[in-house]
């Protein structure tokens, strides 16, 4: 094994695709990267990630490790990849650990069809999604704009809510991450401008990297998985990638300015101000923790309305019956997210607090938060790609429990920023190259288009398969974008 240099801080190899930072600079914990070499040392050339992997490990109270999966890259306060488990006493929550997107998450729907019955109506299908399903900056308009009232109660209980008023059935709320509802959410702790810009958003996809795909299986590596999560070659799936919109973004920038002043009210002393924080106890940090699971539930109840406008579009879009459809929720998880789970630290059961940025939970065969259906294999992972290549379903597993807090990769990572990647596609027919790879886009602008093309991101496969290697998940399926919507 091998050592790596970041500035003066000696990066050590455990295993092929394991590596440990010493705990230096106030660090209360060591850092732990899971990566190729090949991808290392791209991250500690190209940005600033590592460097927050260590700042996040001299939290108060934080566990084991500070943990950063393959796709890692500089993101706000946390790496977005980022997983760390504060204790509950002693520890403490910081918005920059979750993200501005709360909840930001990933929802999976199979259908009865194969790829020859939908290519030769491939495009009337997109089109239709296209002009049911709101995109774009602001978007609004899937359904009335809610009273405030009306927005508390989905802030309160979450995908049910959506279930409750037709979009969708019970099953759904089996198949999703929590049921689809934190009950640790507290409306109350949403400010009235939070409150304001949801109101018209429920049911809307946004912009950026959030996007509506449809799928075709194109390879399976796990039968028995593929089979028990309904999985077949040459199937049509749907794969629906978004969060809590302006009112998830609100929470976040409310309580950043919160807890900057809760870091210094209790003394807490941080490399980065970005990591702004408070005690889990205290006033704070609960407000916090009510405000932001209220969000993660209108994140739920946001996809849960925008798969059954999906199934709605399908249906018209082909001409179909919903038997004939057999429009499914595979799983829904969340990659943006701070929840109170138990864990083993030191030998024992433990009840922490899981910060999950740009990360997945992965869940193990037999854990009683799997869902019974998938029990048997463990709970699916659903891991998005860029929108010409792949996108993957995995599984959990006992080891992922053991070393990363029952957590792995979320997605591709960006190797380029908007910037860079607006700056690369401009004069280029953007749409026109896709269609030409078998990928029909629609999207609000081509600005977003030139932001989100392959280009910009690391290929997914090279992610996905760090985390089979290192055994914290396990690749079940690799899924093909045939159409996509964006904002």
């Amino acid at each position: 094994m091998t050592t790596l240099t970041y500035r003066d801080v000696k990066i050590e190899q455990i295993d092929e695709v394991t590596w440990i930072i010493p705990p230096v600079k106030g660090m209360r914990v060591p850092g732990k990267i899971y990566a190729s070499r090949k991808m290392l040392e791209s991250i500690i050339k190209e940005d600033e990630s590592i460097q927050q992997v260590i700042n996040v490990a001299t939290l108060p109270g934080i566990q084991k490790y500070s943990i950063a999966m393959p796709d890692i890259h500089w993101g706000y306060g946390f790496p977005i990849g980022g997983v760390a488990a504060t204790d509950l006493d002693s520890g403490v929550i910081s918005p920059g650990g979750v993200g501005y997107d709360i909840n930001c998450g990933v929802r999976l729907a199979r259908t009865n069809l194969t790829l020859e019955e939908v290519e030769p109506r491939l495009e009337k299908l997109v089109q239709t999604l296209f002009q049911n399903v709101p995109t774009g900056v602001g978007a609004h308009g899937a359904l009335r704009k809610l009273s405030r009232q009306e927005i508390k109660r989905v802030l309160r209980d979450g995908a049910a809510w959506a279930v409750e008023y037709g979009y969708g059935y019970p099953e759904d709320l089996e198949r999703t991450e929590e049921k689809g509802r934190l009950q640790m959410a507290n409306p109350e702790a949403v400010s009235p401008r939070a409150i304001e810009r949801g109101q018209d958003q429920v049911g809307t996809l946004g912009s950026g990297n959030h996007f509506l795909e449809v799928q075709v299986v194109q390879e399976i590596y796990d039968a028995a998985a593929a089979e028990a999560l309904g999985l077949f070659p040459g199937q049509i799936v749907v794969m629906i990638h978004c969060g809590s919109r302006g009112l998830g973004h609100q929470v976040c920038e409310d309580y950043l300015r919160v807890l900057a002043n809760a870091t210094s009210k209790y003394g807490i002393v941080l490399p980065d101000k970005q990591l702004a924080c408070a005690p889990i106890q205290s006033k704070e940090g609960q407000n916090y923790l009510g405000a932001m699971a209220a969000a993660a539930n209108f994140a739920w109840a946001n996809r849960q309305v925008i798969m059954s406008l999906a199934r709605k579009s399908f249906m018209d879009a082909l001409g179909i019956s919903e038997k004939e459809l057999g429009f499914r929720l595979v799983y829904d998880v969340c990659h943006n997210i701070a929840k109170i789970e138990e864990h083993q630290i030191n030998g024992r059961t433990k009840k922490v607090c899981v910060h999950r940025k740009g990360a997945t939970r992965a869940f193990p065969p037999g854990h009683p938060l799997t869902p019974e259906v998938y029990r048997s294999v463990g709970q699916p992972v659903l891991v998005p790609g860029d929108m010409g290549r792949y996108s993957f379903v995995a599984v959990g597993t006992e080891r992922a429990m053991d070393e990363t807090f029952g957590s792995t990769c979320h997605g591709a990572g960006r190797v380029k920023s908007r910037h860079q990647a607006l700056k690369e596609g401009k004069g280029k027919d953007l749409i026109g190259e896709m269609r030409k790879q078998g990928v029909i886009v629609q999207a609000r602008g081509m600005r977003t288009v030139a932001e989100e093309m392959p280009h910009a991101y690391k290929d997914v496969s090279e992610v996905v398969d760090v985390m089979h290697r290192a055994g914290i998940s396990k690749k079940v399926a690799k899924l093909k974008p045939i159409g996509v919507i964006k904002g």
